[in-house]
């Protein structure tokens, strides 16, 4: 009788080992699939952030290049656009060479960068306090990363204005804002109308 007493005290103690065993393995299973879902999740926030910082500097560059041309699109004729212009020294252009002709661009608005002959076009904004195509990490850089590029954008003469009683010229203008790498692009577009109109000076 007692050797079958400590016969059954063996067999459940090999029972326990086996149990902790198997719940070690599941808990050890969990731990490392909730390590892998907050590396995924890091990553998405991260791509997130990049798309929104590409996409800021495009609109940045898109509202410069409306200022720009209510400032300057009544001394500027458009005409063909085949060099790449900086608009932080002043410079500006508005093209005849439309962005959406596909027989000049043939891979359409979103292949950037924009090409003529293998020709960079268009005009680069960089806006104040952003850096560009720095790998440096420092203090500064982790707080407001760099960009890969500056922000560039294009101003197509679409024509006069079908508008009778506000005659004006349209344009289109196409920007393009870039994250820490060339992998993250935001392409925005406007359609803008500049348009002119004249009143009595000497009337009511």
């Amino acid at each position: 009788m007692i050797t079958h007493i400590q016969s059954a005290q063996t067999a459940q103690r090999g029972i326990v080992l086996v149990s902790s065993l198997l719940l070690l393995l599941v808990v050890t299973i969990v731990a490392l699939s909730m390590f892998r879902s907050f590396g995924i999740q890091e990553k998405i926030a991260g791509n997130m952030r990049e798309k929104q910082r590409a996409l800021q500097a495009a609109v940045t560059a898109q509202q410069f290049a409306e200022v720009w041309l209510s400032n300057n699109s009544a001394g500027t004729p458009s005409a063909p656009c085949t060099a790449l212009m900086n608009g932080n020294t002043g410079q500006g252009q508005i093209c005849s060479n439309q962005l959406s002709n596909l027989s000049i661009f043939p891979n359409g608005v979103t292949a950037v960068p924009w090409m003529v002959s293998n020709t960079p076009v268009g005009v680069t904004f960089t806006p104040p306090g952003m850096s560009i195509g720095s790998t440096t990490t420092t203090a500064n850089t982790i707080l407001n990363p760099s960009y890969v590029n500056a922000p560039t954008f294009y101003i197509s003469d679409l024509g006069a204005s079908p508008e009778g009683s506000a005659p004006g010229e349209i344009y289109q203008i196409d920007a393009v804002g870039y994250g820490a790498n060339s992998n993250t692009v935001a392409v925005v577009e406007s359609t803008y109308v500049v348009s002119t109109s004249s009143h009595n000076a000497g009337g009511p």
